[in-house]
């Protein structure tokens, strides 16, 4: 099931399965997301969570018992309650039960909360501990938007913006997905990183230490862009599937960390974005203005 809210600016279109935007549209009714053809990447805009990336041998364990899991969590491939789709607002929950007690041991509420304001689209995750023991989890988002924005561009035309001079430090992983402790520049003292359709050959960028308040994907002759808010978020991730030419790109803020080749397989010891106690909730937001 779908739902749809919008104001002069944009209509933003919500799924139920995965509480995923299916998609956004301008006032001209331009689609910015990305439309999951699977022959490239079947998703659109995932939420991440419980975890961030990859577990190590695919799966945790948690009180002696083992969890099995893929890529980043599962919240995406299930489905979610409709609460509110009223003005410009659209509200939508998973609550544990049957469907996640196979997938993670923990009572929890999961919240997603879609709010337009002018060209902006901010979704709130909030997560809440209804258990008895404390809750580690990890929460990321995984956005795609076109590229290029229209038939008279291509790819050499785009570029991602940061804010302000950063030499971002990449932090790498092995082809499986796992952190592998490295770390290093590819880019020093620069504001922009121009796309070209080799750059996500050897896959994504995980980007540490980054100032900017935003980061965004820009045509360099009009500055059309889509501009996704960064600030507080300690790793922002790049994207793209490897086809030729490129026609999306992701912009990832994340809260935590795939897991390392050296981790152990205990859900405790694994590096979490919030460690909620007995009652606590959690919430981050992504705003992302839509300025094309």
């Amino acid at each position: 099931m779908q739902a749809t809210i919008r104001n002069e600016f944009l209509t933003l279109t919500v799924d139920t399965h995965g509480a995923e935007p299916a998609s956004v549209k301008n006032a001209a009714g331009q689609e910015m997301l990305w439309q999951a053809d699977p022959a490239v990447w079947p998703r659109r805009a995932p939420v991440l969570f419980p975890w961030t990336g990859k577990l190590v041998g695919g799966a945790f364990t948690h009180n002696g018992k083992a969890y099995p899991g893929g890529q980043h969590g599962f919240v995406r491939d299930l489905e979610h309650t409709l609460l509110k789709a009223e003005g410009n607002t659209l509200v939508m929950e998973l609550r544990a039960g049957e469907q996640t007690a196979q997938r993670f041991p923990f009572d929890f509420t999961f919240t997603s909360t879609f709010t337009l304001e002018g060209k902006t689209v901010h979704h709130t995750l909030t997560v809440c501990n209804n258990g008895a023991e404390p809750m580690p989890f990890g929460i990321g988002y995984h956005p795609g938007f076109v590229v290029p924005f229209d038939d008279a561009h291509t790819t050499e035309d785009y570029e991602f913006r940061f804010d302000t001079t950063e030499s971002p430090v990449i932090l790498d992983t092995h082809p499986g997905g796992l952190l592998n402790g490295k770390c290093g520049y590819v880019w020093k003292n620069t504001s922009v990183i121009p796309l070209t359709d080799e750059l996500f050959a050897n896959d994504s960028f995980c980007m540490a230490g980054l100032r900017s308040a935003t980061l965004g994907i820009y045509e360099k002759d009009t500055g059309k862009n889509v501009t996704c808010k960064i600030a507080g978020y300690p790793y922002t991730l790049i994207w793209s599937a490897p086809a030729k030419p490129v026609r999306f790109v992701c912009i990832e803020p994340w809260r935590s960390l795939p897991g390392a080749e050296t981790d152990s397989q205990e859900w405790a010891d694994r590096a979490a974005a919030a460690v909620l106690a007995p009652g606590e909730r959690y919430s981050t937001t992504l705003s992302t203005t839509f300025d094309r």
